[in-house]
């Protein structure tokens, strides 16, 4: 697959569509049977608040995979994204019952660089609070 989105079509300041991820106890267990990682502190809610989390968290990593899937959703192929980093501000804290909580991300172009990619910074949000931060991909375009 290629980009779907050409460089020269895009701009800096181009704001991606946003979108709003849910997540809930059965999701966090999803993920980790797929992940492997079992850590208490996403699955066991007496176990996360005896090491002093509110709740519940959601795997660093899926909050990561759940916000890039703004820019492989624009691009129409997850392979442009050549680059993608983040930096954990808080945690995606997730209570029992069917609404759980809400990952609210958006994006846009903040760079055009010379060899046809764009960087593309993400704001990632849950509960109000940002959830990520430096979160930035780089994208090859059409």
């Amino acid at each position: 697959m290629t980009a779907k989105i050409a460089y020269d079509d895009v701009e800096v300041g181009t704001e991606l569509p946003a979108r709003t991820f849910p997540v809930t106890r059965a999701t966090l267990v999803r993920y980790a049977g797929a992940s492997g990682d079992f850590n208490p502190i996403h699955w066991n809610e007496r176990f996360a608040k005896e090491v002093g989390l509110p709740d519940v968290i959601a795997h660093g990593m899926f909050t990561m995979a759940e916000a890039i899937r703004v820019v492989t959703d624009w691009t129409g192929d997850p392979g442009a994204v050549v680059e993608y980093g983040v930096r954990f501000t808080k945690p995606v804290v997730v209570p029992d019952g069917d609404e759980g909580a809400v990952i609210e991300v958006g994006a846009k172009v903040a760079a055009k660089l010379d060899d046809g990619t764009v960087r593309v910074d993400l704001t990632a949000t849950s509960g109000g609070q940002k959830v990520l931060g430096m979160s930035r991909a780089v994208v090859r375009l059409a």
